[in-house]
């Protein structure tokens, strides 16, 4: 039986790249994303298993803003797999229109703190507790110190960079940030490790309509490796968390940004 990751926009982006790393892992995935389900990719995605060989995909369309999707979720790859071993929170939305602080409106404040912190806040909840109801069934847990369960969770540099024009996003990945670590605390003793991974500027089709602007900024000297981050390098971080390598460490910040954090003079 694979291990079973479960992946919140896991059709498109970071969350696309992610998921062909977990199959070519070894994953079975499921997939939860608002879209139709994507045929021609899912055929791609099942031809994505190790050494090129067949893999196990399971689509869920749905919102990660409705509690009722991650109901429907669970279930889905509870009945598929009868295990979770793994819950990236990946999907994630930017305001629909940018608009400076002191004229940004409610509505967009909600849709984006919705999706992007509430979602993930309370899937994160409905998926631990099936992973500490599933604890005692697993044989493999017994007399192991590999965790239990592995949460990650998937933010932005904008957790802690100011932008004035999109400041609901920037809220959204600050809570996101502290979700971890209260979820790493809490989750602790119950053998589930929760971490956080922050990208920097990735290319995906969020980030398209501004390429030529940090192309301008990498040039400028953005990050110490002035390049676009890819799905691909995100993907690896998350492979290295899930790999059940680090037990003894939780609530840690991966950051994937060419060394953007680091302060510099």
């Amino acid at each position: 039986m694979p291990k079973v990751a479960l992946v919140t926009g896991g059709n498109r982006g970071i969350g696309l790249g992610i998921t062909r790393r977990l199959l070519a892992d070894g994953y079975a995935v499921a997939i939860l994303a608002t879209r139709p389900e994507p045929t021609e990719l899912l055929d791609e995605l099942r031809a994505g298993g190790p050494d090129g060989g067949p893999a196990e995909v399971l689509y869920v369309q749905g919102s990660v803003a409705e509690l009722a999707d991650h109901d429907r979720f669970v279930a889905a790859a509870l009945e598929a797999w009868g295990r979770i071993d793994l819950l990236v929170n990946n999907a994630g939305v930017a305001p629909s229109v940018r608009a400076d602080l002191l004229e940004a409106g409610a509505e967009s404040f909600d849709r984006v703190l919705g999706i992007n912190l509430r979602g993930p806040y309370f899937l994160t909840q409905r998926v631990a507790n099936a992973m500490i109801d599933l604890r005692g069934e697993r044989s493999d847990a017994t007399g192991d110190e590999s965790p239990v369960g592995t949460i990650i969770n998937v933010s932005s540099i904008s957790a802690t960079a100011v932008s004035t024009n999109r400041g609901e996003y920037c809220v959204s990945k600050a809570g996101v940030s502290m979700g971890t670590q209260l979820f790493a605390v809490r989750l602790a003793p119950e053998g589930i490790v929760v971490y956080e991974v922050r990208p920097g500027v990735i290319a995906t089709d969020m980030t398209a309509a501004v390429t030529e602007k940090y192309d301008t900024m990498f040039a400028d000297g953005l990050a110490p490796n002035p390049r676009w981050g890819r799905p691909s390098d995100v993907a690896g971080a998350v492979a290295i968390l899930a790999s059940g390598q680090t037990p003894y460490s939780t609530g840690e910040v991966f950051h994937v940004d060419g060394g953007m954090h680091i302060p510099r003079l």
